[in-house]
């Protein structure tokens, strides 16, 4: 099974990836041994998705980097019509 995430850094920056261990990848993000999130004091998990196929979380994360932050916003706060 493979995730796509969305962190929530410093309450204003999101970060997307993908990762089939979402708890150790967590836990790299938040010890900071991640490239892109060491410079935040501040990393939420504010949504995850899983599929079956790293492909197809691929997929799901390049089109989810090409969105909004507003239509990330929506997608976090239920409203997931952007799909």
């Amino acid at each position: 099974m493979w995730y796509v995430y969305i962190l929530l850094c410093n309450g204003k920056t999101y970060y997307i990836g993908v990762t089939n261990d979402l708890r150790e990848r967590l836990r790299e993000h938040k010890e900071h041994r991640s490239f892109f999130t060491k410079q935040f004091k501040d990393i939420e998990l504010v949504h995850q998705e899983w599929y079956p196929t790293k492909v197809s979380a691929e997929k799901r994360e390049e089109q989810l980097k090409r969105w909004s932050n507003q239509k990330k916003q929506e997608l976090i706060g239920g409203n997931s019509a952007g799909n």
